[in-house]
């Protein structure tokens, strides 16, 4: 059966000429010159860092004023950049103000930790690091 196989085989050279030029027509219609490039937005963009040695990258600018002052500014906290709330989650503690005195004698409020002896014999026994045994 490998006799049966035939190969298409060009016989002379017009007919070679003729299929290498369809080939030839075949790509210049799907090839397409690009003569604008942009950037795609859906791609990451890996910016590359600057060489510290080289003397063009090195050269002291001046200060951009205008620039400092709106990064300064967007770095501060919403109470000092706004005199009002911008959002309605912004006004559960915009005007936070304690609603109980803070005074520290207060013992309603104010719940500290008393050691009596036996408590403070307890806490200096963990600090050190001893297991509670119990018998």
């Amino acid at each position: 059966m490998a006799g049966h196989q035939r190969e298409r085989a060009i016989q002379d050279q017009v007919h070679q000429n003729q299929f290498l030029w369809e080939q030839y027509l075949r790509d210049l219609c799907m090839q397409k010159l690009y003569k604008e490039y942009h950037v795609n937005p859906l791609y990451k963009v890996h910016t590359i860092t600057k060489k510290p040695m080289s003397w063009h990258d090195n050269l002291e600018e001046p200060e951009d004023v205008r620039f400092l002052n709106l990064v300064h500014h967007a770095a501060q906290k919403p109470r000092k950049k706004y005199p009002e709330t911008q959002t309605e989650s912004q006004e559960i503690g915009w005007e936070a103000e304690s609603l109980v005195s803070p005074e520290r004698q207060d013992h309603k409020m104010n719940h500290f930790r008393v050691y009596k002896d036996i408590t403070l014999y307890k806490a200096k026994l963990r600090l050190l690091g001893e297991e509670d045994h119990r018998k």
